[in-house]
């Protein structure tokens, strides 16, 4: 074999390495990697400092595209903030807080927020201590992190918001204003509805007399099709346990049964 043909094979195997290392470090450090450029900016060409903000929709928008439950469950977001933003979470080029005012959108980690501070912290950056002081639980339902998401969940019968809900008002202790029975019922000591979380909203509805999925309120969210404490409640508010519709609780009722 020619000292020639060696090198070129050699060549070949350094270029083909690099190549696929160059692939895969950037899939693993760009956010969000799979995407064109110009699915979220407006510019056909080149996306640069001076056009980047110029977008096709609103962040939210562009965000739900894949975080479909990020704004229903989470911090608010699309709205000029009442108080003064540290320099360290910009907002948009409307005055605005959006997604990107907390997230480096196009970071090396995923999810990567802004700063160093987390949890009450990061809360205490923007808000006073004194509107969290002021919610029935002082603000510890949202404190513990911005964004309500699925937990890690072990018992299939009760979906993972749910879980994350129960982990305060029955594995801690609150039982005098929350307690579950074994059948996955929730039951409220405030003398509100008592209800199964945890079943298949499909199931029911083969059942009878229950609405259509098509027809109820997208206020109403059935993580993984379940029942959840979030398709009454709104996962993420400064009144807590707000309900997910401003109309009566019969009303909210009749969103799904149908009798």
């Amino acid at each position: 074999m020619s000292k020639r043909f060696i090198f070129l094979l050699v060549s070949l195997f350094f270029l083909t390495a690099t190549h696929i290392f160059a692939k895969k470090h950037t899939a693993q450090t760009f956010h969000p990697h799979d995407i064109a450029c110009n699915s979220c900016h407006l510019a056909s060409t080149k996306v640069t400092k001076d056009n980047a903000h110029q977008l096709l929709a609103t962040q939210e928008k562009l965000c739900s595209s894949c975080h479909e439950k990020a704004l229903k469950v989470s911090h608010p977001s699309g709205l000029v903030p009442s108080m003064k933003f540290s320099d360290t979470f910009p907002l948009d080029w409307k005055q605005e807080m959006t997604c990107s005012t907390c997230h480096n959108v196009h970071a090396v980690e995923y999810y990567s927020i802004r700063g160093n501070l987390r949890g009450k912290s990061l809360c205490l950056s923007c808000h006073q201590i004194s509107f969290f002081s002021a919610m029935t639980d002082s603000g510890i339902s949202i404190q513990q992190s911005v964004h309500k998401k699925p937990v890690s969940n072990n018992f299939s019968a009760v979906d993972s918001y749910s879980l994350e809900c129960l982990n305060c008002h029955a594995n801690k202790g609150d039982t005098k204003s929350i307690a579950v029975s074994s059948r996955g019922i929730v039951k409220h000591s405030s003398g509100a509805v008592n209800h199964p979380v945890g079943m298949l909203y499909r199931d029911a509805y083969n059942k009878g007399s229950y609405r259509h999925i098509d027809k109820i309120s997208k206020n109403i969210i059935f993580p993984d099709g379940k029942v959840s404490c979030i398709s009454c409640h709104k996962g993420y508010s400064r009144k807590h346990g707000e309900m997910v519709s401003a109309k009566s609780t019969t009303a909210l009722c009749f969103e799904c049964h149908d009798i």
